[in-house]
């Protein structure tokens, strides 16, 4: 309900689902739609804030914006250093420790000399506001990741760059903020490097000793497991407090540390604790880009003019462009590569957050055009968000660096079912990978040109070489019930639990050896087990793919192929769909259907002579 006090605006708690419900609603219409998730919450924020007036975060929630925002950027800090294993690395490496050590410093020079000639701000303003500006932005930078499905290199860079360089630029914001203070203040420059060097001191070694000792109670019993994700938070929450209160804006180097360093530990419940905060992250991200949207006003919208677009517009198209390809200049890093990581730079929640406080500091100091430097961060924003949010992908396709034109399928088992299935799918053009932990089981998916993994799919080696954004769905069919399972089961929340099939357990008709409805996947054709599909394969049987046209529907394809079990479709979009016992195939014209029946009989009832059929006479089969 409106309240006095907020002037008829909505109370805090209504307030808070609020912003959950947008959250959370944009993030779903833009899976829904395929559309970037960030442009919708930025949009949503906007018409909720300044042009509806439905929420004002600082009458809403007052003294508390600030720190809420603040622990919830830590916290989606915490969970970027969570994803930074070193082995995932491997080739991306030299470009990112480029990204870092040199493109940083180029960076805040860059946009130290646009923010002061360009958007005509001071020079101290300009100095800090161009520390921030190192930050690319973890938060905008994985929904892309997830939807532009980059190729692992150019999405390593990306991302590594993003979650390191971010408590990097707070702190090199820092940094500048301390030099403004000794000149206007006149406090000693000695003085300031010694609280600037201790609070770096401190954030790093406060960070790993918290990952030590998360590690080692975890690993030795002294958490019990349902209490791992409240006692993480707890510490979490403690080490960003702590760090802050020796330096400001430390506590992001502090828990990013402490995400790193559990992140390299192998521990045996880090999936389990990573997969909770992906939820939180979600949830967080939401909530915190909506509420920045929504605290604008028109009053500050009014300070940007034409200098302000043409500070975005030089940041976009010079500087980040300039300080990227010099950092990569002369390294092993593709061409196509470095052009797409220097042209996508989005900036996101860190940058508004942070810009926004120290924005508040130096007018404090009464620092010339202090108050420009939120609206500005704001633009930058709203400006890269947008434009990336809807060319990465387009962009990326066009430099050839998207894992996969169309998503594939994963096939655990290298039975002669599988193997069919994997050619047939290849001729519909989709990327197919049969991954077995038999080296020997591999051999005729090898000799029919399929792309193989000798190895066990669930281990780490697995996670660095197969690269799972090329592969959309995956399905288990070894002759081990119990390994089918635990894959599925391990797997789905990284796919989908959608995108998970698993042939029939041989048992699983017995209510002794039922499993519940969260262990496995999803039934796959007529529900058949492992020994059931390959003996039709060895009976003659074979995979084909019929296209529907208007003049042959699917009530056609019914009649020609009585017998055939349907196992996919692909419809006019190119989206494939594998389908289960009770799912029907798409009755549309362009709809390719792919089905297991028996061999089609040929003229003179007769093979040609090397085990292979000879070409159907079915106009509408494609294979």
């Amino acid at each position: 309900m409106a309240t006095a006090e907020t002037g008829g605006a909505l109370d805090p708690v209504l307030a808070f689902a609020l912003v959950g419900a947008l959250g959370v609603g944009s993030q779903w219409l833009a899976w829904k739609l395929r559309l970037p998730a960030i442009v919708l919450m930025l949009a949503a924020g906007l018409v909720i804030g300044p042009v509806l007036g439905f929420l004002d975060p600082g009458a809403q929630f007052g003294d508390m914006l600030q720190p809420m925002i603040a622990i919830a950027v830590a916290i989606i800090l915490f969970e970027g250093g969570l994803t930074l294993n070193l082995h995932s690395l491997k080739d991306a490496a030299e470009g990112v420790r480029r990204l870092v050590v040199i493109g940083a410093p180029l960076g805040w020079l860059f946009s130290t000399l646009a923010l002061h000639y360009v958007a005509g701000v001071s020079w101290a303003g300009a100095a800090v506001f161009g520390g921030i500006m190192i930050v690319t932005g973890p938060t905008v930078i994985a929904p892309l990741l997830r939807q532009s499905r980059l190729s692992r290199r150019p999405a390593a860079l990306l991302q590594w760059e993003a979650i390191v360089n971010d408590p990097i630029g707070a702190l090199a914001a820092v940094l500048a903020f301390e030099v403004v203070v000794v000149f206007e203040t006149a406090t000693g420059a000695g003085h300031a490097a010694q609280v600037l060097i201790v609070g770096i001191l401190v954030a790093i070694v406060l960070g790993a000793a918290a990952g030590w000792g998360l590690v080692r109670a975890f690993r030795n019993a002294f958490v019990p497991e349902y209490m791992k994700v409240p006692v993480l938070f707890v510490v979490l929450l403690a080490v960003f407090a702590v760090s802050d209160s020796v330096l400001h804006e430390s506590g992001l180097l502090a828990v990013t540390v402490m995400g790193l360093w559990l992140a390299n530990a192998e521990l045996p419940s880090f999936t389990e604790l990573r997969r909770f905060k992906e939820h939180a992250t979600i949830l967080l991200v939401s909530g915190v880009f909506i509420l920045l949207a929504a605290n604008m006003s028109f009053e500050k919208l009014a300070i940007l003019d034409w200098r302000a677009l043409a500070f975005v517009v030089v940041v976009i198209l010079v500087a980040r462009p300039a300080a990227v390809l010099i950092s990569l200049a002369l390294s092993n890093i593709p061409w196509k590569e470095r052009l797409l990581v220097a042209f996508t730079g989005p900036r996101g929640v860190v940058l508004v957050a942070v810009a926004g406080l120290f924005g508040e500091r130096l007018a404090a100091l009464e620092i010339t055009d202090a108050n420009r430097i939120g609206p500005l961060a704001f633009a930058l924003v709203a400006a890269t968000v947008v434009l990336h949010g809807f060319t990465l992908t387009p962009m990326a396709r066009w430099l050839g660096l998207t894992a996969a034109k169309v998503p594939g399928v994963l096939i655990l088992g290298g039975s002669q079912w599988s193997v069919e299935l994997g050619k047939a799918l290849r001729k519909m053009e989709l990327p197919v990978m049969i991954a077995d932990p038999n080296h020997a089981h591999l051999r005729a998916a090898r000799e029919a040109g399929l792309d193989t993994f000798f190895g066990d799919i669930l281990s780490e080696a697995a996670e660095h070489r197969i690269d799972h954004v090329a592969y959309e769905k995956l399905i288990t069919a070894t002759d081990n019930d119990a390994y089918n399972t635990l894959v599925a089961t391990d797997l789905a929340p990284e796919f989908g639990r959608e995108n998970v099939y698993q042939l029939k357990r041989v048992k699983q008709a017995s209510s002794r050896h039922a499993l519940p409805a969260t262990l496995g996947g999803r039934a796959l054709g007529a529900d058949e087990t492992f020994f059931e599909v390959n003996a039709r394969v060895a009976q003659g049987c074979e995979f084909r793919v019929t296209r529907l046209s208007e003049e042959f529907t699917l009530e056609h394809w019914r009649e020609k192929l009585p017998d055939a079990t349907a196992f996919a479709d692909i419809g006019p979009n190119g989206t494939l769909r594998l389908l289960g016992p009770e799912d029907e195939p798409k009755d549309a014209a362009g709809t390719r259907i792919l089905s297991l029946t028996p061999k089609k009989p040929h003229r003179n009832g007769e093979g040609n002579g090397n085990g292979e059929a000879r070409k159907t006479e079915d106009p509408q089969d494609v294979a």
